[in-house]
């Protein structure tokens, strides 16, 4: 969330910055509510002073009349203005409160403040190009894509999915289940191993204030899965980023710990409104998935250092896979809301000859810090600002899809990565389902 009065110092210059990810910044409506606030709060400051002022003259007035055996009518009067002024104040508290809830709705739905480094453009189509990894393999036969080749081997069961639980679900069998796991180790075992991050196993289901804290809530609600009413109103998690970062949610930090960082393998619920139609088919797009992700939490002027770690640690995945990918910035328009600056990895899918997005890796600066009221203090008591950055290290399902179409056989087999046999226990998925 923005601190109002920096958009409003910024002026023009948040507008222009806000304009390039399509939000049109009301600049003279922030300026109203802001200074509702201000007013509400200035009047209720002078009314406690007044009603500090009224209680020491009741206070002299009654020490004064000690003496008398009946009460003066100053003494009354000073009283009843005394109580006057108490309802008056709780009658301004309350319009403090209904203009800091005003403020506040607003601020909930203006994204973050885009990076100049984020190119101009809306689309992914205005993604710039960072670097290629690996090339593209050359199959001698025309490939299969990751729903012929599963549905073959019998390792995955689209129709079974659908009959539990609909469209964009699945299911996957024996060695395909030991696939997905073994993925899931495998990620986990090289972030907590080799990148020192905290593994953590968080709740699935989460509370409104959670959502708000990582900005899904009040904007996206549509796009996620609510259960429950009233005291247990709960929403399943779309990623891991919202427990991992809100564990911290109202806390001040030492700034000697920072950066932290931390990573969870849950199940992702994702209702996906308005993308009926788009990577309907498979794995790529569900309603339910597993994902392993890596959250960070640093200095605030630290955090384009650490997107930067964070991104060579998603890459390591692949990397370690032998998977062929590329990195794109991707354009102001194109991030999602808590974002200011964002990359994503992008996996070759040899079924569409293309690249796919596997995982984003955004630095949301200090937006998410501050909706959560995350902060830090040094041990001289100084406090300073935190920024807080998340990336997928990776998606269990999109990785499963990348290493059955990139290591596929034309007889139908797919021979693994040699990183993920120490978590399978075989080499191979054959024609069959069976493995060897």
């Amino acid at each position: 969330m923005h601190d109002a009065r920096l958009l409003l110092e910024l002026g023009d210059e948040a507008v222009r910055r806000l304009a390039r990810r399509g939000y049109t910044l009301d600049l003279a409506g922030l300026e109203a509510l802001s200074s509702r606030r201000a007013r509400a709060i200035g009047r209720v400051d002078e009314l406690r002073a007044e009603s500090k002022r009224a209680a020491g003259e009741v206070g002299r007035a009654a020490k004064a009349g000690s003496s008398s055996t009946e009460v003066p009518a100053e003494l009354t009067a000073l009283k009843e203005r005394a109580r006057e002024l108490k309802d008056r104040i709780r009658e301004a508290e309350d319009e403090v409160e209904a203009a800091e809830a005003a403020l506040r709705d607003v601020l909930l739905t203006i994204p973050n403040l885009p990076s100049d480094d984020a190119p101009d453009g809306d689309s992914d189509a205005d993604a710039v190009e960072v670097r290629r990894v690996g090339e593209p393999p050359a199959f001698g036969f025309t490939p299969r894509d990751h729903v012929a080749l599963g549905e073959a081997m019998g390792i995955l069961d689209f129709g079974r999915a659908a009959k539990l639980s609909g469209a964009r679900f699945s299911v996957a069998r024996g060695p395909g289940a030991v696939l997905e796991r073994a993925l899931a180790s495998f990620f986990l075992a090289l972030h907590t191993g080799r990148h020192g991050y905290t593994e953590f196993s968080v709740p699935h289901l989460v509370t409104r204030e959670t959502m708000t804290g990582t900005g899904q809530l009040p904007k996206f609600e549509e796009d996620l899965f609510r259960t429950g009413t009233g005291d247990r109103d709960l929403y399943l998690i779309p990623t891991a980023e919202v427990p991992l970062t809100n564990l911290h949610a109202d806390e001040i930090l030492p700034a000697e710990e920072l950066p932290l960082a931390y990573t969870a393998w849950t199940p992702c619920f994702r209702s996906e409104a308005g993308s009926y139609g788009r990577d309907t088919r498979g794995i790529l797009r569900l309603h339910q998935f597993s994902k392993v992700e890596l959250v960070r939490l640093c200095a605030a002027e630290e955090s384009g250092r650490e997107l930067e770690t964070m991104l060579g640690h998603a890459e390591t995945c692949l990397q370690e896979l032998g998977l062929v990918y590329r990195v794109v910035r991707l354009a102001a328009g194109d991030m999602g809301f808590a974002a200011q600056l964002t990359y994503d990895v992008e996996v070759w899918l040899p079924s569409q000859d293309t690249y796919r997005e596997i995982s984003s890796c955004s630095d949301c600066g200090t937006f998410q810090a501050r909706r959560a009221g995350i902060r830090a203090k040094d041990a001289h008591g100084g406090r300073g600002q935190v920024a807080t950055l998340n990336g997928s290290g990776l998606p269990i399902g999109r990785t499963m899809a990348a290493v059955l179409e990139q290591c596929q056989d034309e007889d139908g087999s797919v021979t693994l990565p040699e990183a993920l046999v120490p978590f399978t226990g075989f080499r191979r998925l054959l024609p069959d389902g069976s493995t060897d």
